[in-house]
């Protein structure tokens, strides 16, 4: 037998010896340790992605908070704060294949304080997911039968990183001038963009001067002591927010402003958007959006006047007011926010109809404006 043939038998041999090698069993779990919960693996065997969700909303009527999930199969972990508050609490739990939804909350020492038990919904329109369900104490506690209804819907918010929004709330009251103040503003955490904390100021500033006109107008005309009368209604603001669009380069936030002063016949409200250009530190214009000379609020104009007269029926609203409040004119087109589907355009009170029941808002799709589109602009991006 040659050299070689002894070097090729020799070559089949030692293959043949490690295939019959089998690897060693996983090492034991040190004693006491608990084992991981088994994640859901999609077709093939890949663990799902992290997904991060972020949720507004409130427990009850009046506790408004917060939440951020992290979203890995099945499983869920997280935390939420109460925005008068603002500590953050812990929360693990799942979501099974029917969208039932167990939220476990706990203290900084473990110990669980809370059960968040509902459904995950997502609604067809935007994917955006809304939770909704009952709170209550931890089984076992005496007062676990007693439930308070929650609800909280996604925002959608897409930061890369551990970038946050987090609502902050100026709260005033006056006894001797009778009224309250409640307003909430958007502020960017995390990060290291130096633009997050220009929005920050914008965004801040939007609030505290709407806080400031109210005020001036509930200061007494000189020489007017009078008390007010007492029992009679005072008067109050309130100032919410929704976040339309959030992510590194491009924030878009809509205010909600209600307020009431004594002795009205009626409340007012008008909205007022937000809309932020991180990338280069700027807030935008509706003008930005389109090329130069496009005449795009009369394509806006088109759009919203025909949306607008389908909804008039149902909301109390007029031909001849829609025609006028809605016209191909700037004024008519100051509160705007950016969404992926299109630009959402808000109407305030009385702007569209005498009876209509509050602002009215239309959403633009970007296909009713794609040849005015500023193809290098913010909202190019969703606009192909």
């Amino acid at each position: 037998m040659s050299i070689r043939t002894c070097l090729i038998v020799a070559c089949l041999l030692l293959s043949i010896g490690c295939r019959k090698t089998t690897s060693p069993p996983p090492a034991a779990p040190p004693p006491g340790a608990t084992p991981a919960p088994e994640l859901s693996h999609v077709q093939g065997g890949e663990t799902p992605a992290p997904q991060a969700k972020y949720f507004k909303g409130s427990i009850g009527s009046s506790l408004d908070l917060q939440m951020k999930l992290v979203r890995t199969g099945d499983q869920l972990a997280g935390s939420y704060f109460y925005q008068k508050i603002g500590t953050r609490i812990n929360v693990r739990g799942n979501v099974d294949k029917d969208g039932n939804l167990t939220l476990e909350e706990f203290d900084p020492a473990g110990k669980q304080t809370g059960l968040f038990k509902g459904i995950w919904t997502i609604d067809g329109a935007d994917g955006l997911v809304t939770l909704a369900g009952n709170w209550s104490k931890p089984p076992g506690d005496k007062a676990s039968d007693k439930k308070t209804a929650f609800s909280v819907h996604e925002e959608p918010i897409s930061f890369t990183g551990e970038v946050e929004i987090v609502g902050k709330q100026i709260k005033e009251s006056n006894k001797k001038l009778m009224y309250e103040i409640a307003a909430q503003y958007p502020q960017i955490t995390g990060g290291n963009n130096p633009n997050f904390e220009k929005f920050n100021q914008v965004a801040r500033a939007t609030a505290t001067k709407t806080v400031a006109g109210f005020k001036k107008d509930m200061a007494p005309a000189e020489g007017d002591e009078e008390p007010r009368p007492e029992g009679s209604m005072g008067s109050d603001l309130n100032v919410s927010y929704n976040i339309a669009l959030a992510q590194d380069d491009l924030v878009s936030v809509e205010f909600k402003v209600g307020s009431y002063y004594q002795g009205a016949a009626h409340p007012n409200s008008y909205s007022e958007g937000l809309n932020y250009d991180v990338k280069n530190g700027k807030q935008l214009k509706l003008s930005d959006l389109f090329k130069p000379g496009a005449k795009y609020l009369q394509a806006i104009a088109t759009y919203c006047i025909a949306d607008l007269k389908k909804q008039a029926k149902d909301k109390g609203l007029l031909d001849e007011e829609i025609e006028k409040g809605a016209a191909a004119s700037a004024k008519n087109y100051q509160s705007w926010t950016i969404t992926k589907r299109g630009l959402g355009i808000n109407f305030d009170s009385y702007q569209v109809g005498p009876y209509a029941a509050g602002p009215q808002f239309v959403l633009v799709p970007y296909s009713a404006l794609k040849d005015l589109i500023n193809p290098e602009g913010p909202i190019a991006q969703f606009a192909k």
